[in-house]
C-alpha cells in the first residue's frame, strides 16, 4: 500500500494522477479462511482490522451482501461522544473516542475527526438531575464532561434559543472532547489498511446459510459458494435476528428504522453539536454547510431504509422552537438505517451456543461513535475468548437479569 501524503500528492499532481493504487483489493472468496466476518460496515471492517494489527490473525474474509459500508455506517449523523452513564459503556465508548482521536494517523486515512465538542441540552428538571448524575459518574470513570450553565450554552451556541416557552434551556452536558466524523471515510479507511493486511473484502456476497458440525460452525453458505471457516463473526446490524436464525439461536432485539435529514447548505452558523433530548432531535453542521438533523427511531419495527415522512416533520417541528432559524430552510435529502436495538439499549457483544460463532449487534442509534471500541473489544474477544470491554455485554445477561440500562442515559431513542 502506498502512503498518502502531501508528497505523493504533489508526486502524482506531475504525472496527472495515473500513480494512484486501488484503495483496496477486489476479491473473490477462497475456499477457507481461519475468520470469516460478515458484514463490511464499519464494525465489521474494525473487527477485521484489529484482529489483524494486534493479533496477527490475517487470513480473514470480510462479507458484504451489498457494498462496502452502505448500511447503518453511511447513514447516520456522524457524532461522537462516550459520557455514558454506566460504566460498562463508558470504558467501550471513551476507547471508540480516544481510538477517533487518532484514527487518520493510523490508517493513513484522512477520516475528517472534527472533535468540535458535544452538548446534551437540559430542559426539564428531570433532565437537569440527570445530566448532573451522569457528570459524577463520567468523573469517576474518568472521561472528561461537565455540566453547564445556560449562559455558557448560548455562548457556544448564539444561534440557540434558550427561553422557549415550552422547552426552555437549563443547561447542558458538555463534553468538549467530542465531535463529528466522515462516515464513509472511516469504513473506507478500515478497508484499505484490511486488504493491505491481505484481508479479501468480497461485495455482493450475500450469506444465504451457516454451517455446523457437532455443534460448532464450519463455515458458510453464500451467493459466491461455500466458505470454511473456524470461526465466524456476524456484525450485520438490523439483520442481526436474520443471521442468528441462520446459526439455529434467537436474538433478544428488534429492528426499526431510523432517519436523519439535511438542509439546504448555509454559511457557518453553529461549530459544535447539539442534542435535545426531550423533543428528540440532534444537530451540527456539515464542513459543506448543510444542517445535520436526526431523530428518535420509527415507533414500529421495519427493515426500510427509506423511514417515514411524519417522523422527519416532527423532528423539524420539535427543533424549530430551539433553533428558530431552522424554519426558514429546505430539506435537501433524507436517509435512513436499520438499526438493532435491545431491551436495555446497549449492544451485544458476545459468544453464542453455535461455538465458534459470535455476535456483534443491538448497538441501536449509537453504533457510528462506537465503531473502534467496538472493533477493539470483539476482535480480542474473537481472537481470546475474553475482552475486558466486552465482559459485561455478553448474551448471558439477559437471562441473568443483569441489564445495562442506557434507555434514559444514552439520550434521544436509544
Amino acid at each position: 500500500m502506498k502512503r498518502y501524503s502531501a508528497f505523493a500528492i504533489a508526486r502524482e499532481a506531475l504525472r496527472d494522477h495515473t500513480g494512484w493504487d486501488r484503495a483496496w483489493r477486489k476479491a473473490q472468496p477462497k475456499k477457507r479462511y481461519d475468520v470469516i466476518i460478515v458484514g463490511a460496515g464499519g464494525h465489521g471492517l474494525a473487527t477485521a482490522y484489529y484482529l489483524g494489527k494486534n493479533f496477527g490473525i490475517t487470513n480473514v474474509a470480510i462479507l458484504e451482501k451489498g457494498w462496502l459500508g452502505g448500511g447503518n455506517t453511511g447513514r447516520n449523523t456522524t457524532i461522537i461522544r462516550s459520557n455514558y452513564l454506566q460504566d460498562p459503556s463508558a470504558a467501550i465508548y471513551e476507547k471508540a473516542r480516544s481510538l477517533y482521536e487518532t484514527m487518520s494517523q493510523d490508517l493513513n486515512y484522512n477520516v475528517m475527526f472534527s472533535p468540535r465538542g458535544v452538548m446534551m441540552l437540559a430542559q426539564t428538571e428531570h433532565e437537569v438531575r440527570g445530566y448532573q448524575r451522569t457528570a459524577h459518574a463520567n468523573a469517576l470513570q474518568g472521561v472528561s464532561t461537565e455540566f453547564i450553565s445556560p449562559a455558557r450554552v448560548k455562548e457556544l451556541c448564539p444561534i440557540m434559543n434558550i427561553n422557549g416557552p415550552r422547552y426552555p434551556v437549563l443547561g447542558a452536558l458538555w463534553q468538549a472532547r467530542g465531535g463529528t466524523a466522515r462516515h464513509d471515510a472511516v469504513a473506507w479507511g478500515y478497508a484499505r489498511a484490511c486488504s493491505d493486511m491481505g484481508m479479501d473484502i468480497i461485495q455482493q456476497c450475500a450469506v444465504t446459510g451457516v454451517s455446523q458440525e457437532g455443534g460448532k460452525v464450519t463455515g458458510v453458505s453464500t451467493t459466491k459458494g461455500d466458505i470454511a471457516c473456524e470461526k465466524l463473526g456476524m456484525v450485520v446490524a438490523g439483520h442481526s435476528g436474520a443471521l442468528a436464525d441462520m446459526g439455529g439461536f434467537r436474538l433478544p432485539l428488534e429492528s426499526v428504522a431510523l432517519q436523519a435529514l439535511v438542509s439546504e447548505p448555509i454559511k457557518p452558523a453553529m461549530d459544535c453539536v447539539v442534542m435535545a433530548n426531550t423533543v428528540h432531535g440532534y444537530m451540527s453542521q456539515s464542513d459543506k454547510g448543510e444542517m445535520v438533523i436526526g431523530g428518535g427511531t420509527d415507533a414500529f419495527n421495519n427493515y426500510t431504509q427509506r423511514g417515514s415522512f411524519h417522523h422527519a416533520e416532527e423532528t423539524v417541528r420539535a427543533l424549530i422552537e430551539t433553533f428558530p432559524m431552522l424554519s426558514r430552510l429546505k430539506m435537501l435529502r433524507q436517509w435512513g438505517g436499520i438499526v438493532d436495538v435491545t431491551g436495555d439499549r446497549s449492544p451485544i457483544l458476545s459468544k453464542t451456543p453455535l461455538e465458534g460463532c459470535f455476535i456483534n449487534c443491538g448497538w441501536g442509534t449509537g453504533g457510528f461513535k462506537a465503531i473502534p471500541g467496538s472493533g477493539w473489544g470483539f476482535a480480542e474477544l474473537m481472537a481470546r475468548g475474553q475482552s475486558p470491554l466486552t465482559d459485561q455485554f455478553g448474551l448471558n445477561r439477559f437471562s441473568e437479569g443483569r441489564f445495562i440500562d442506557e434507555s434514559v442515559a444514552a439520550g434521544v431513542a436509544h
